[in-house]
């Protein structure tokens, strides 16, 4: 089967990059002709995504949109893979040459922002179906900026968008919470499909057990990490606020690694400084964004993964790669981070609505109590991710590409 890739840029940028980076290589060792389709090659500071050597790429910017979508229609693809596009129109033209699955990475089509999150009076997660009653909503809830060209814009290009869902064979996604948000928004329930995974790495890559200790030595800190990007919805405020009734509660030394960057970073640690100067047993430190490795070595050496989003993450996947550490993580449950994240398992979920501070300090305390607690739930998270294996995940996608294609 030759399937063309279809996204709106060649760059590896956040979940959908590192999932194109991992799912073409198994399609080619499946056996199928892969290629990629895409209108912009920025951000130019993101490496481009990595393809098979034989694989055909076709870029808008560099062709126009006639050629490119002449190529593509050319190498006569049995499918398209869509991953998202900036132009609804210019999605609308790809649509015909192929037939086409859809994966929604988010709230594509279904929220004016993309956060599907109030902002006011408190950040609350929206559960609202995408509409026009959503304009009425969008300042008073602070749902987005405060410019109403742009949120006139948005509205239009995401209402646009879900007009356009329909003409997918099928819709697929990575959480029932997703798979959900679709069919409420009106998409036929036997074409929308949760085909979940977890973070795609090589069998040589796989993780020794955590080094993180759970013996009793109150010398010691507990090492709590936080991975991701550094923005409002992210929760860092509210995890460096609940860090002193942590240390008061466990009466033990705490250290937070904040692994990421963001518009929010230097904010994130000028309050880190002025939490840890009223309480000398915390330690906060900042490394940016750091690779792969680093990464790894950052899981195996922590005690507890902290993801204090406040938006509800369609899967949180950063959550399941830490699961591959043998490392528990405390959460908000919202959006699909239930799916994963079963408390008293593989960590402990703090109310979500709203997500507050104290919620968020009984989830952290919960996890580190006592280092019994803390075995038992590494132990929940050490099998985790065999339910979320990326094989599997592949194996389920074919199922749905061949009955799309066969259904044409």
């Amino acid at each position: 089967m030759r399937i063309a890739i279809l996204n709106w840029s060649n760059r590896r940028i956040g979940g959908t990059g590192t999932y194109l980076s991992a799912v073409m290589p198994h399609l080619e060792r499946a056996g199928h002709e892969v290629a990629l389709w895409h209108e912009v090659n920025t951000p130019v500071d993101y490496a481009p995504i990595p393809l098979p050597p034989a694989a055909p790429v076709w870029s808008m910017t560099d062709l126009g949109l006639e050629p490119a979508l002449a190529a593509l229609a050319s190498w006569r693809p049995h499918l398209l893979y869509a991953h998202g596009l900036l132009d609804p129109s210019v999605e609308s033209r790809t649509l015909d040459i192929a037939p086409a699955v859809f994966f929604a990475h988010n709230y594509y089509g279904t929220c004016i922002s993309g956060a599907k999150t109030f902002k006011n009076p408190v950040v609350t997660p929206c559960d609202r179906r995408f509409g026009w009653q959503c304009l009425a909503q969008y300042y008073p809830r602070r749902c987005g900026g405060l410019n109403p060209v742009t949120m006139l814009r948005l509205f239009k290009q995401q209402k646009d968008r879900l007009e356009l869902l329909p003409r997918y064979g099928a819709i697929v996604t990575h959480s029932t919470h997703m798979q959900n948000e679709y069919v409420n928004h009106g998409l036929n329930a036997s074409r929308v499909f949760n085909v979940k995974y977890a973070s795609d790495l090589p069998e040589s890559q796989d993780p020794a057990e955590s080094s993180g200790s759970t013996h009793a030595d109150s010398d010691r800190p507990w090492n709590l990490l936080f991975v991701g990007r550094m923005d409002e919805l992210k929760g860092g405020r509210e995890l460096l606020h609940a860090l002193p009734a942590v240390v008061r509660n466990l009466g033990r030394k705490v250290r937070l690694t904040f692994a990421g960057d963001g518009p929010l970073r230097e904010t994130w640690k000028a309050l880190a400084a002025q939490v840890c100067r009223r309480e000398p047993r915390l330690h906060v430190e900042f490394t940016g964004w750091v690779d792969r490795a680093a990464i790894d070595e950052l899981f195996a050496s922590s005690d507890l993964l902290v993801l204090p989003s406040l938006w509800p993450e369609p899967l949180a996947l950063v959550g399941l790669e830490a699961a591959r550490h043998h490392l528990p993580v405390a959460a908000f449950a919202v959006g699909g981070i239930g799916e994963w994240l079963m408390s008293g398992r593989n960590g402990f979920l703090a109310p979500g609505d709203p997500p507050t501070v104290g919620g968020l300090t009984d989830a952290i305390v919960a996890c580190l109590r006592d280092p019994q607690t803390h075995a038992r739930l590494k132990h929940g998270a050490s099998g985790l991710s065999d339910d979320f294996a990326f094989d599997t995940h592949v194996e389920l996608l074919l199922r749905a590409f061949i009955d799309v294609a066969r259904a044409s």
